[in-house]
């Protein structure tokens, strides 16, 4: 008996000591009474739990602040700086990465052109950006605790790249070789799913229960958010809404489909077509430049891609009846010719019942809403061990 009161007390102050950590992650600036106030807990168990957080370098005590009448409280602050996260987003033609403290503030970025597919240059491109992320790492209690890393592809639980048809990668166990690398925890997923993570966290998504974040990169991929939180479906592989056939008997796609959407409305699409018009521009970039300067031509090509980009997001509007949908990744620096043709388009496709709330944003996070999700990754399992521990 005395045993099994053992083992349930330690279960008790797991539980408490995760609340009272969740408190100063949402609330903080907050004293040890409005802990007490906020979870219900005795201020003597807050007061013990308190000074177990402060002893483990999670909180911070910043001195008094501000007294209702009395004794002024001294006030908690969550200790963001007690560890550092790094985020990766590797795309396909580039990989970004990012130091974070473990609020999710961006310390260094940086982010390396790929100019190859070839899976073990890339990633000893990969290790390298990690490596020279984590050389900017300052003196800490916890250093590196975490890596999180957005693919374009389907994962499965174990962080292996099942297939990315777009990098032509298949059977990858990227996780396995990051972390006998780092020695640390790693988390992969795809980086639709990442983005829309970070856009909900961090940007355009914040507060809004039901979005869709559609990353218009290469390829098009969708994280979903449903009730606040990522759907994943029954096996964990939703969201690849790039491969809808929107096209019967249309171009063959790398999956092996024909028609798939992300063959007319990504960026590979907008540069096929700007080849096939001999416009001269071989790069988004430069076709963003020529936009800029008012080039009707390639000002008409970024329409004509907004109007295929709207075909999609009707189909996601009439299949998920979301609040918002958030146009991510690279395309969303086209904002300016492709925002008009894309909301025509859903007007025009959209069951109207389905559209009647409705808004259709863009990414406050810009290209970074895959590598800021990615870091929060790593984040919250360093703060969920953190809780059980």
């Amino acid at each position: 008996m005395a045993i099994k009161k053992t083992g349930d007390l330690t279960l008790v102050k797991k539980i408490n000591t995760a609340i009272v950590l969740e408190a100063v992650l949402r609330h903080a600036p907050l004293s040890r009474a409005q802990i007490s106030e906020l979870t219900g807990l005795n201020k003597a168990t807050v007061s013990s739990l308190v000074q177990d957080l402060i002893d483990r370098h999670l909180v911070i005590d910043i001195g008094p602040g501000e007294s209702s009448g009395g004794r002024k409280p001294n006030m908690l602050l969550f200790h963001a700086r007690a560890g550092y996260a790094v985020g990766i987003d590797l795309g396909v033609n580039y990989i970004r990465g990012i130091l974070t403290d473990l609020e999710g503030k961006v310390i260094v970025e940086r982010t390396l052109p790929l100019h190859t597919q070839q899976q073990d240059k890339v990633i000893n491109q990969l290790i390298a950006c990690i490596e020279g992320l984590k050389t900017a790492i300052p003196t800490s209690p916890y250093g590196l605790v975490g890596i999180g890393i957005g693919v374009p592809g389907i994962i499965n639980d174990e962080g292996t790249i099942l297939f990315a048809p777009n990098l032509s990668w298949s059977d990858v166990p990227l996780r396995a070789m990051i972390e006998e690398q780092f020695g640390v925890p790693v988390m992969i997923d795809n980086e639709a799913n990442a983005g829309a993570q970070g856009e909900q966290k961090y940007g355009a998504g914040r507060g809004i229960a039901t979005q869709i974040y559609v990353s218009i990169g290469i390829g098009i991929g969708s994280g979903i958010i449903l009730d606040k939180e990522l759907y994943k479906g029954a096996s964990g592989f939703s969201g690849e809404l790039g491969h809808l056939s929107i096209e019967a008997g249309g171009k063959p796609c790398r999956c092996g489909n024909h028609g798939c959407w992300e063959l007319y409305a990504s960026e590979n699409a907008l540069l096929a077509q700007a080849q096939a018009a001999s416009l001269g521009f071989d790069d988004l970039d430069s076709l963003l430049e020529a936009a800029e300067k008012g080039n009707a031509d390639v000002i008409a090509l970024f329409k004509g891609i907004g109007e295929w980009i709207g075909v999609g997001i009707a189909n996601i509007v009439n299949i998920f009846n979301p609040d918002v949908v958030i146009i991510g990744n690279r395309m969303r620096r086209a904002e300016a010719w492709i925002r008009e043709s894309i909301a025509e388009s859903v007007e025009r496709r959209a069951l109207a019942y389905h559209r009647g709330q409705l808004r259709i944003l863009y990414a406050e996070l810009g290209d970074k809403s895959a590598v800021r999700g990615a870091a929060h990754y790593a984040i919250s399992a360093f703060l969920v061990k953190m809780k059980d521990s």
